[in-house]
Parts: C-alpha cells; structure tokens; sequence
C-alpha cells in the first residue's frame, strides 16, 4: 500500500518541479517589462490624433489587450496635425524623465500608408521608440544616442487582422509597443535598420547673428518657442538686462534679456531662455502670441551685440 502511494506521489513531484523550473525562466534579455523593482512595463503614448473621437482610446484597447498590466501614460495627443518637428520637441522634452525600459509611442504620421517605415529605435539610455521613421526621434538620438533601429516587418507584432493604410497607430504602433512592454524580443521585430530619417536643423549662425524658427506657443500663455539653443544665444554677447532689437517674421521689435516673468513689469515683452533650454519670448503675465497676432510657423533673427539690423 505504502508502495503503490508512492507511486502515485512520483507524478505530482514530477508536475512540481517543472512548474518550478518555468516560473525561473527568464524574460527575453532585452525585455522592458524587467525591473530590479519588479514595477509595471510603462507606455508613454504621444499622437496628434487629438481628442474629439474615438483614435486615442482605440490605441489604448489595443496596448491593453495586449499588455494588460501596462500602464499608459500620456505626453499629448494635440500636437499640431501632420507637424513632425513639434512632436520631436515634445518627445525630446518627456523623455529624459522616464527610466530606461520605458516604450513610447509616437504617431505624428503624414506619410502613413506610404514606403516610410515603421520602427522600433532602442537608445543608448535603453529606452524604445515606437514610431514611423520620418525624422520623429531625431533629437532624442542627438541627445541620448543610438544603439540599434528595427523595422517593423513581423505581422505577429501587428494587429491580428486586416491592417489598414490609414490607422498604423491602431494597427502596427500600438500593438508593437504593447508587445514590447510584455517582453517580447526586440530583436525579432524585424531586420535591423540601417540609417534614420533625421531632421534637418533650421538655426543658422553668421557674424551676423543666429537665424531660426518660432517652432510653436507655450500654451496656454501664448508665449513663442522658437528652436535656438540657449548656448548658442550666449555665444551672441547680450549680457541678463540688455535691450536689443529682433527680427520676428522679417519685422524689428526691441526686448529685454531677463531670467524670469517677473523681471519686467505686468504687461512688458521679455526675451528669456526656457525650461527647455531654448529662446523664448513672453508677456509677463499676457498672451504674447494674441497681443501681438503671431502664431507658429515663423521666423527669428537675433543679431550679434553691437551689430544693428538692416534697414529694410
């Protein structure tokens, strides 16, 4: 009797031990879902999709179906339509907060449907991209670097049915990055990608001064964000209280160079560097862009100090 109870225990140790031995197994190695502290995957989700339909939570079905112990978090979905360079700027801005594992994942996506590729880019912080490849990462990759850049081309990745040429957020995006956070392996994505589409830069420098681009408004205080490094300002000569003259959109207006809002009276017109690190100008407590009628795209000039603009 004793034998024949053995006999029957030999199985359940058997089913024991291998359930054991798979619990220890391990995740794909360059898994996002690990963490030392056994946290949550994160997606960080940023398209320009807006929020007046159903675009948005559609992705967000998609990522949790997929991957229902993400969390997803949200940069902006009201980047200005088709407008690749501020949705960069923002991805730039969010980015370095996030820890290494971290997917994001970015539609701003005029080419949709067309031979631009979809990718996966891992970089040198050991954060993933998920993105078309139209130039989207280009600032993340000057900043952190670039270790290695998939296509996604392995339909096990994509939504598991028809696959649409007009909604990839839905449909390669998301699930892509939801696959990611459940620890798929990057490598299997797709082939490696070779070269990036990069965004072109717009600042100019000449002995004359530095030339750029208001890029958009600090919303909802309606201040100019314009693309110019703040070292490369620097570099101009202008000392913290200088008043020079500008050229906004090709016409001449004279500010003050200060650290801060209130270093001018309520009402008054400041250049100043931003939490970003680039120019900006503002109204103390005013809506520059309304009081002034500019609005994104346009274009700046700051000359060098002591070299006065051309008469037009």
């Amino acid at each position: 009797m004793i034998s024949r109870l053995r006999l029957s225990a030999l199985p359940l140790l058997v089913l024991a031990m291998l359930g054991a031995a798979c619990s220890k197994t391990s995740a794909p190695k360059d898994s996002p879902s690990l963490s030392p502290s056994g946290a949550r995957p994160t997606i960080v989700f940023m398209t320009d999709f807006g929020t007046a339909n159903d675009a948005v939570a559609i992705c967000k079905a998609v990522m949790l179906g997929i991957a229902p112990a993400a969390r997803i978090m949200d940069i902006t979905h009201q980047v200005t339509p088709f407008q690749i360079e501020e949705g960069s700027r923002f991805l730039e801005a969010v980015s370095p907060y996030y820890p290494a594992g971290t997917v994001f994942v970015a539609v701003v996506d005029p080419g949709v449907g067309t031979s631009r590729k979809a990718i996966i880019v891992k970089s040198k912080k050991g954060q993933y991209f998920v993105l078309p490849d139209n130039g989207l990462i280009t600032p993340v990759i000057e900043r952190d670097g670039l270790e290695s850049a998939r296509e996604i081309t392995n339909p096990a990745w994509m939504i598991q049915s028809a696959i649409s040429s007009t909604f990839h957020g839905r449909d390669i995006f998301s699930p892509a990055g939801a696959h990611l956070a459940a620890g798929w392996d990057f490598h299997l994505v797709g082939p490696g990608v070779p070269q990036l589409v990069r965004l072109s830069p717009k600042t100019s420098t000449t002995t004359e001064g530095i030339a750029g681009d208001i890029i958009g408004l600090d919303d909802p205080f309606g201040s100019m964000v314009t693309d110019i490094p703040g070292d490369e300002f620097k570099k101009l000569g202008y000392n913290l209280g200088d008043k020079f003259r500008v050229e906004l959109n090709k016409k001449p207006v004279t500010l003050p160079y200060v650290k801060t809002f209130m270093d001018v009276p309520v009402g008054d017109s400041l250049l100043y560097i931003d939490s970003r690190g680039r120019v900006g100008i503002a109204v103390n407590q005013g809506n520059y862009a309304k009081k002034f009628n500019i609005e994104p795209p346009g274009t700046i000039f700051i000359p060098r100090k002591g070299a006065p603009l051309k008469e037009k």
